[in-house]
């Protein structure tokens, strides 16, 4: 009993099967939904599995995610009691993330959409950017990537603002904590970037009532997921003038449906999340460390806290 399963229903496996048996000679590999005597498995690789699998495999010793999110396997109704869930921990994909956050703050001051749309036209129409100085940055989740996006906006001249769920500061940050500053947080905030964790809490918080307490003309940008935003709200906080729009990475449904109003919206830009892509190459090994350490009947690293959902 000591096979490592790979549950990936909506993604291509072969890239991350050539790497694990790679680094694992003669490993006892199968892939969803060839799955032998369920008795086998130890340890399952997953992303997006159906809910319930879990359930079938009653030597399960880990069950380790493919990426830095793990909401949709805590909220599997039927996820075995006792088997740790780990989380991704990779360097690159902080810088990844950054990156496109960055990216779409600079964006936004620089009125690329405009321009993009005028080009579209044949129309020269210059206007004036907004002032990377005078439009602080509220970024919601201060985890490793909520950090390193936080220096990287600082280092190009951004006032930006953290907050957090519990009560702890970072050095060089204006930082609120909790629910009693969040309305100060939101107030700072003329573009609020969500990097939140999705938990029971969290879910929905991108909402009518938040983006009110936003100033007035303040931008989104959601690179969490899409379970944090009510859309129609979003919508009709843009079209009511609360909001100047939105840089969307997730969605309530992925991929985005084609009649969906995003798509056409002219304050919206949408990207298929794609703001921070997993690199088999880079997280295989601390995954491979993992199933080593179930074998051996040592404690694997990385176990998120299944109450706080991180």
């Amino acid at each position: 009993m000591t096979a490592f399963l790979i549950v990936m229903p909506t993604m291509k496996t072969i890239s991350w099967e050539k790497r694990i048996r790679a680094a694992v000679p003669g490993i006892d590999l199968r892939v969803w939904p060839e799955v032998g005597n369920p008795e086998d498995i130890v340890f399952a690789l997953t992303w997006r599995h159906p809910p319930g699998e879990f359930k079938h495999y009653v030597n399960l010793k880990c069950i380790a995610s493919m990426g830095a999110g793990v909401d949709n396997i805590l909220s599997d109704p039927d996820l075995p009691a006792g088997v740790p869930v780990t989380r991704i921990v990779d360097p690159s994909m902080a810088q990844s993330m950054s990156e496109y956050v960055v990216m779409a703050a600079l964006n936004h001051c620089r009125n690329v959409r405009f321009f993009r749309d005028r080009e579209a036209e044949g129309v020269w129409k210059p206007i004036i950017p907004k002032l990377v100085a005078n439009e602080t940055i509220g970024i919601m989740g201060l985890g490793q990537l909520g950090l390193d996006a936080a220096r990287k906006l600082q280092a190009l001249g951004f006032a930006v603002a953290g907050w957090r769920r519990t009560n702890q500061k970072v050095a060089g940050l204006d930082t609120y904590c909790g629910l009693d500053q969040f309305d100060a947080f939101l107030a700072a905030s003329r573009i609020l970037v969500n990097m939140l964790p999705l938990t029971a809490e969290t879910r929905n918080i991108l909402n009518g009532n938040t983006f009110a307490r936003l100033p007035q003309g303040a931008y989104i940008i959601n690179v969490a997921r899409g379970g944090h935003l009510v859309e129609a709200d979003l919508l009709a906080a843009i079209d009511g003038g609360q909001l100047s729009g939105a840089c969307l990475d997730v969605f309530q449904t992925e991929p985005l449906p084609p009649d969906h109003p995003f798509w056409q919206h002219p304050a919206i830009t949408v990207t298929p999340h794609i703001a921070s892509l997993t690199s088999p190459a880079a997280v295989i090994p601390q995954i491979v460390d993992n199933y080593r350490h179930v074998l051996a009947g040592e404690q694997v690293r990385f176990i998120v806290d299944n109450e706080h959902g991180y």
